[in-house]
């Protein structure tokens, strides 16, 4: 079948083409554009035709192992003939892909890469009778296809990887007095970097080390296992620390892995699940490292009570040892350019043609230009596009400020209530039920809101309506500050806080969906750069914010400390998402224009080089 149609495609292409000796240029000019532009009408019907076909008959051009085969392919060439073809082929597919970007065709599976590459290169398989890609839109084997009882069972696998990390941020703020006793500290703001230390690292990690599966021969799954089998060993470290030095290396080297989960665990879910059905996936994935920082105090207040400070680390070694080893065994593969390698790697085995490859093999930069781009980029935005400047500020500090709620309530519910370290532990409960309920109130809420405003629109969805639940939710923060801080000062019933920091936590979860899918949707073409530009801001806000805690409560105290902090919230959370909404299209459309023309050229730079 698949030799049929590219033969059928070939003969076509021969009718345009003087001779199989002559290379087909990237660019197209006057009447050869014409010819081109005509060529690729008819070879898109096709393309449109056969995927329809294939999708009513549940037929695939894959079905046979054989027609992979050389003789198949290209049936009584000789080699200099079939080398010949070959290197048309690839001229061919590169000149389509040139075209489409030119015409700015949007992509679809790889948005970081640029090029119009859609369904895993399925449409350059009429003209590549080597190329691999999945058997129809039906293909088992695409992640998009599995079970949901699969999806939901590697769905779970990949949030208890993003629970741990989170869980080693804060396990030790309940053990910090032994841990500061028995190093000899006596600066505070050393003795609050120990714990936030790690925070800093995941600053670095979506840069440096979640880039790496984004690449077709690493993938998922080697990262994953890999960072929590780091994460595993330096946990381990910080249980025999013997100094400040030692403890906080540790931590930071552990952070720096363990921040990969976080980031990659949103790349698992979109190789499982549609646009339509991933929003509940994310929203199940992202409860998992919010509620880490929360459990873990909560469990070594009893532990610190009971037993030795490094038994604190002993149990989190402990759970991170079996969530790797079981993680080593049964979590699967998800990216889909991985899973076609390793297809075609097998055919290559099994019928002996070499030369089989993935779209991706033949449009793969290297390695060093890749992971530049995909370190620079995420900097880029951070400094230089306003949107991200804008609404990053607002989640960065509010996440800041959650991790200086999380490291100061050993020391409020201490001084202020008396609690002891068991009894501290469970003063996170409250906000543990803020995130929760956060979570199923506004996955729903946010979804419901921006329907509504797509249906106004009559079904053009915007960006821009992912904002404005933040109007409400810029109040929403101040109200659990100021409640929270004044509770604490004027020592008022302990649930009086515990409701103030349940209220931040309700909001903050608004906060966080908000702007996440606002730096998703504004150029899908810079999702992934995007939200690691926002991981990086938030990551430096969390290491830095509880540095100052303890300054500036005793300056301050916590009524006005925590009221300062509420006006800064409304100040970030309420003008500039009001201006976004109603004003921030045309900026947001010239911001991305520049991006996407300056990615535009080094992709036709890429493209030429390949060819």
């Amino acid at each position: 079948m698949k030799s049929e149609l590219y033969q059928q495609y070939s003969q076509e292409n021969t009718s345009s083409s003087s001779s199989h000796n002559t290379p087909l240029p990237i660019a197209f000019h006057g009447k050869d554009q014409d010819n081109h532009s005509r060529r690729g009408s008819r070879n898109s019907l096709g393309k449109s035709l056969e995927t329809i076909r294939r999708s009513l008959t549940g037929q695939s051009v894959f079905s046979n192992v054989s027609q992979f085969s050389v003789k198949e392919i290209y049936g009584d060439l000789n080699s200099t003939e079939i080398e010949r073809e070959r290197a048309r082929t690839k001229k061919d597919v590169l000149s389509e892909i040139q075209q489409n970007l030119d015409n700015d065709v949007e992509p679809f599976v790889l948005p970081e890469s640029g090029l119009p590459i859609e369904k895993d290169g399925e449409e350059y398989g009429l003209i590549d009778p080597e190329l691999i890609t999945w058997e129809g839109y039906g293909d088992p084997d695409d992640p998009r296809n599995w079970s949901v009882t699969k999806k939901v069972y590697l769905l779970g696998f990949v949030s208890v990887y993003a629970l741990v990390s989170p869980m080693s941020s804060s396990i030790l703020t309940p053990a910090m007095s032994d841990i500061s006793k028995e190093f000899h500290i006596t600066d505070p703001v050393i003795t609050s970097m120990v714990a936030s230390i790690q925070i800093l690292a995941w600053a670095v990690g979506p840069i440096l080390i979640a880039p790496l599966s984004e690449f077709d021969y690493i993938g998922r799954k080697p990262v994953l296992d890999m960072s929590i089998l780091m994460s595993f060993f330096f946990n381990l470290g910080c249980s025999f620390s013997k100094n400040t030095a030692q403890m906080m290396v540790f931590r930071f080297v552990g952070g720096l892995f363990g921040s990969s989960p976080l980031n990659v665990g949103a790349g698992v879910i979109s190789d499982m699940f549609d646009a339509k059905s991933r929003n509940v996936a994310l929203a199940g994935f992202t409860l998992a490292p919010l509620l880490g920082p929360v459990i873990a105090p909560m469990i070594a207040g009893f532990i610190v009570d009971n037993l030795q400070w490094r038994w604190v680390f002993y149990v989190l070694t402990i759970f991170n040892g079996v969530v790797a080893v079981l993680g080593m065994i049964f979590f699967k593969e998800t990216y889909s350019p991985k899973l076609l390698k390793d297809k075609a790697k097998a055919l290559r085995k099994s019928t002996g043609n070499t030369n089989l490859h993935t779209i991706y093999e033949i449009t793969n930069q290297k390695f060093s230009t890749r992971m530049i781009s995909t370190m620079t980029r995420p900097i880029k935005l951070l400094f230089m596009h306003p949107m991200v400047i804008g609404l990053g500020s607002f989640l960065a500090f509010v996440y800041g400020f959650m991790y200086l709620l999380i490291i100061t309530f050993p020391t409020m519910f201490a001084e202020n209530y008396g609690f002891s370290k068991s009894v501290i532990g469970l003063m996170y409960i409250p906000m543990g039920v803020g995130f929760t309920v956060g979570i199923a109130f506004w996955t729903v809420v946010i979804g419901k809101t921006y329907e509504r405003l797509e249906e106004r629109n009559n079904g053009v969805a915007k960006p821009e309506f992912r904002l404005p639940c933040l109007f409400i939710v810029g109040i929403i923060i101040p109200i659990g500050l100021v409640w929270y801080g004044w509770s604490a000062e004027k020592k008022l019933h302990w649930i009086m806080p515990g409701i103030g920091s349940g209220i931040f936590a309700f909001g903050f979860i608004c906060a966080f969906q908000c702007c996440q899918n606002y730096l998703i949707d504004m150029n899908p073409r810079f999702a992934a750069s995007s939200v690691a530009a926002a991981a990086l801001f938030r990551s430096l806000f969390g290491f830095t914010f509880p540095l100052f805690a303890n300054k500036m409560y005793r300056a301050m105290n916590y009524g006005w400390g925590n009221t300062m902090c509420a006006f800064i919230a409304f100040l970030l959370g309420v003008p500039f998402p009001i201006y976004c909404y109603f004003h921030g299209e045309e900026m947001r459309c010239r911001f991305n224009e520049k991006f996407d023309n300056e990615q535009k050229e080094q992709d036709k730079h890429a493209l030429k080089a390949l060819a």
